[in-house]
C-alpha cells in the first residue's frame, strides 16, 4: 500500500476505491447454527411495486429477498449499488421499479457467512392501476392516486416510544474541532463543535463517536530513547469541548500512533491515519490503559463509567482499515480490552465496530475462549435498515447485550448525495422505526459535512454524509429526526392498510399532544429523485381521542418543503459556495415548513380523519393539540 500521509484529496480518494471492498481477511467461520427456509412467502401486487411478506425463522438476523424472470431461476439477491447490506432484518419486502411478472423466493441469514435455505418461489407483476381493497377510502382519490388507510388508536399505548437516535451520533475525527482553517468561507472548529452542540439541544443527542483520537496530530504518544511517552492534553481540549455543552464521548480506540506501528506506512485518508498493528501489544496495552486512567482522572470514575463507552478500532474487517490478520485484531481486542477493564471493572468496553455486520459472530465466538469482556456489539450499515443481532447473542448466552450501530446512514460512499435531499428523510424513519426496540444506539453518520476523510466539501451540496451542511443549515434528514423526536413518549398502536407500498406510520401522545408521524420511501435508489407511480392518496384517521377542540398542525418534508437543497437551488445556486447575501438568504428559509395552515379540528363526534397526498419521497407530521377549555366546553 502507499503510504497517503499528506495526500492530496485526489490521491486519498484513488487509495480509498482501490482498498474500500477489500477484506482484510477470512475470520474463523460461524458454526452450529441451522436454518430453515421461510415459510408463507406471499407476494401481494400494488401499483408500481410488489410487497412480500413471509414468516419468522428461528436464530435469523435477517432475510435475503432474490428475484427472477422464471420460476426455475437463477435467482439473485435484490441488491442496490450503494447498500453493503442487501438483507432486511424484518419479515417484509418492498420490491419497486420493476416491470412485468418476476418470481420470489426468500433466505434467513444468522450470520454473514451462515445463509439458509431458499423458499418455494411465488410469483407477482405490479399493477398499472389502483387496485380495489376493502381497507381503502371510498372517496375517489385525484387522478386515480393508490391510497392508503390509516388507523391511530389515541386510546391504546403500546410501549414507551423507543429513541435510537438520541444515543449517539457520529462526527469526523475530534481535533476537527480545533481546525482554525476555513471552508465554503466558514469556520470548520467553529461551526464542527456548534453542529454537535445543535445535536444535543435540539435533537437530545447524548454522546458522540470520532475517529483517530489516537492519531499523531493530538500527539498522544511518541517514544524517546526507546521509552514510550503518553501525552494527552490534546485529548483533554477536544473532551473538554463537547463535554462543555453536555455531550460525551464513545471514545473509539484508534489509529495507531506512528512510534506505535509495525508499519507507518500503512495509512488511510487524506490525514494519513495509521492502520497497522502496533508493533508492541504490551505497549498499546500501556498506552490504552493510559488514557482511560487518565480520563477517569480528569473526569471522575462515576461520569466516565456511567456516561462514556470504548469502543476498539474501526471496520478491522476492511484492509482499508487494518493492514494486520483478524487474528491480530482480536489480539488487540484482548489487549484493549483488559487495559479498559484494569482501571475499573465497571467501565464499559465492546466491538468489533465492523463494517458491514462483519465480524459480530466472530468475535463472540472468540471471546467465548480468550474470556475478553464485551459490554456491547457494534457494527455498520449503510443503506438499510439495520439487522437483529440479538438470536446472535442468545446463541451465544449474552441475551441482553447492548446492540450499538456506530455507524449508519443512507450511503457509505463520499460525495454521493443520495441522502441528501428527502429520500434521505424518508429513508432515516424507515431505519430508525425499525430499530427502535430491538437496539440500543442507531447512530447516524454524521453530524456534520466539516468532514475531511477523502477531502474537505469543495460546494455548499457535494454529497456529503452531514445532517447539516457546511453553515449549519440543516438538512431534510435533520428535519425527520427533529420530528420524530416531536413525538411523545407513549408510542400509539397504529395500522396502515390499502395499496401501501413505501408508506409507513409512528404515532405516539404525550403532554395531551397526539403526534402520527408519516413517510413514503424505497430502498430502491433508482428511484430517489421521485416516481409518480409510487405516490399515495392518505387518509388518517385517528380513534379515541378525548372529547374537545384540537389545533392540528401539519408539516412536511418533501422536495418542495424543508428542503434547504430546494431552497439553494431556486436561489441559483450551483456547484459552489453562497455569497455572504446568499448564506443569510439560506438561513433565513432554514425551517421547518408545514403543508397547510394550522387547522383546528373537533373531536366530540368521534373519530377525527385527514386527507391528503404523500409523494414518494415524503414525510408528514400531523400534530393535535388540545384547545384551552375545549373539553370543559364539550362536556357541558
Amino acid at each position: 500500500m502507499t503510504n497517503i500521509s499528506g495526500a492530496t484529496a485526489d490521491e486519498a480518494r484513488r487509495d480509498w476505491q482501490a482498498r474500500i471492498y477489500k477484506a482484510s481477511g477470512t475470520a474463523a467461520p460461524s458454526a452450529g447454527v441451522t436454518l430453515t427456509a421461510p415459510g408463507g412467502l406471499r407476494a401481494t401486487a400494488g401499483v408500481a411495486q410488489v410487497t412480500l411478506s413471509w414468516e419468522p425463522v428461528e436464530g435469523a438476523a435477517g432475510y435475503l429477498v432474490h428475484r427472477s424472470d422464471h420460476v426455475d431461476g437463477p435467482f439473485e439477491p435484490i441488491r442496490q449499488p450503494d447498500v453493503d447490506v442487501p438483507a432486511v432484518p424484518g419479515t417484509s419486502y418492498v420490491d419497486t421499479g420493476m416491470a412485468g411478472p418476476r418470481w420470489y423466493v426468500v433466505t434467513a441469514i444468522a450470520a454473514m457467512d451462515v445463509v439458509g435455505p431458499l423458499s418455494a418461489p411465488v410469483p407477482a407483476t405490479p399493477l398499472a392501476g389502483p387496485p380495489a381493497t376493502e381497507e381503502a377510502p371510498r372517496e375517489p382519490a385525484p387522478e386515480g392516486m393508490p391510497e392508503v388507510a390509516v388507523r391511530v388508536h389515541a386510546g391504546r399505548v403500546t410501549r414507551p416510544l423507543p429513541r435510537p437516535w438520541r444515543h449517539m451520533v457520529g462526527s469526523e475525527h475530534l481535533s476537527h474541532l480545533l481546525s482554525a482553517d476555513k471552508t465554503g468561507g466558514r469556520p470548520i472548529g467553529a461551526e464542527l463543535t456548534e453542529a454537535l452542540r445543535i445535536m444535543h439541544d435540539e435533537l437530545g443527542v447524548s454522546t458522540v463517536r470520532a475517529h483517530a483520537i489516537l492519531c499523531d496530530d493530538l500527539g498522544v504518544y511518541r517514544e524517546v530513547d526507546g521509552a514510550p511517552v503518553h501525552d494527552f492534553s490534546g485529548v483533554d481540549t477536544v473532551y473538554d469541548a463537547i463535554m462543555s455543552f453536555g455531550m460525551r464521548p464513545i471514545v473509539e480506540l484508534s489509529f495507531m500512533p506512528r512510534d506505535l506501528a509495525r508499519d507507518p506506512s500503512q495509512t488511510v485518508f487524506g490525514y494519513g491515519a495509521i492502520i497497522s498493528p502496533p508493533h508492541d501489544y504490551d505497549r498499546w496495552g500501556d498506552l490504552v490503559q493510559a488514557l482511560v486512567a487518565h480520563l477517569v482522572a480528569r473526569y471522575g470514575l462515576e461520569e466516565v463509567r456511567d456516561n462514556w463507552a470504548f469502543e476498539v478500532w474501526n471496520e478491522a474487517n476492511l484492509e482499508v482499515f487494518w493492514s494486520g490478520t483478524p487474528e491480530e485484531f482480536f489480539r488487540l481486542y484482548d489487549v484493549s480490552a483488559a487495559a479498559v477493564k484494569s482501571v475499573d471493572p465497571a467501565l464499559r468496553v465492546g466491538g468489533p465496530s465492523s463494517a458491514a455486520n462483519g465480524w459480530v459472530d466472530e468475535l463472540l465466538t472468540h471471546v467465548a475462549a480468550s474470556g475478553a469482556a464485551v459490554d456491547f456489539i457494534s457494527t455498520h450499515t449503510y443503506g438499510n435498515a439495520p439487522l437483529d443481532w440479538r438470536p446472535a447473542l442468545a446463541r451465544h448466552g449474552r441475551e441482553g447485550t447492548p446492540i450499538w450501530w456506530t455507524e449508519w446512514g443512507p450511503t457509505p460512499t463520499h460525495f454521493h448525495g443520495i441522502g441528501d435531499g428527502a429520500f434521505g428523510a424518508a429513508f432515516l424513519l424507515h431505519g430508525m422505526r425499525s430499530a427502535a426496540g430491538r437496539l440500543d444506539s442507531l447512530s447516524h453518520w454524521v453530524a456534520s459535512d466539516h468532514f475531511e476523510e477523502l477531502g474537505r466539501p469543495q460546494a455548499l451540496f457535494h454529497g456529503g454524509f452531514g445532517l447539516l451542511t457546511v453553515g449549519n443549515l440543516r438538512k431534510p434528514r435533520f428535519w425527520a429526526l427533529s420530528l420524530a423526536d416531536r413525538l411523545g413518549d407513549e408510542e400509539l398502536e397504529a395500522t396502515v392498510h390499502g395499496d401501501v407500498a413505501g408508506v409507513e406510520s409512528w404515532a405516539a401522545r404525550g403532554s395531551g399532544r397526539v403526534g402520527v408521524l408519516l413517510w413514503n420511501s424505497t430502498l430502491n435508489q433508482a428511484q430517489a429523485d421521485g416516481d409518480p407511480l409510487l405516490d399515495r392518496y392518505v387518509t388518517v384517521t385517528v380513534e379515541d381521542l378525548p372529547p374537545g377542540e384540537y389545533e392540528l398542525r401539519h408539516h412536511r418534508v418533501d422536495e418542495s418543503h424543508s428542503n434547504i437543497r430546494t431552497a439553494w437551488r431556486s436561489m441559483g445556486g450551483g456547484d459552489g459556495w453562497p455569497t455572504g447575501e446568499q448564506w443569510a438568504e439560506l438561513h433565513a428559509v432554514d425551517a421547518l415548513e408545514e403543508f397547510a395552515p394550522p387547522d383546528r379540528v373537533n373531536a366530540r363526534g368521534g373519530p377525527v380523519a385527514i386527507r391528503f397526498a404523500l409523494p414518494m419521497p415524503g414525510v408528514s407530521y400531523l400534530e393535535f393539540s388540545p384547545i384551552a377549555g375545549s373539553a370543559e366546553r364539550s362536556a357541558e
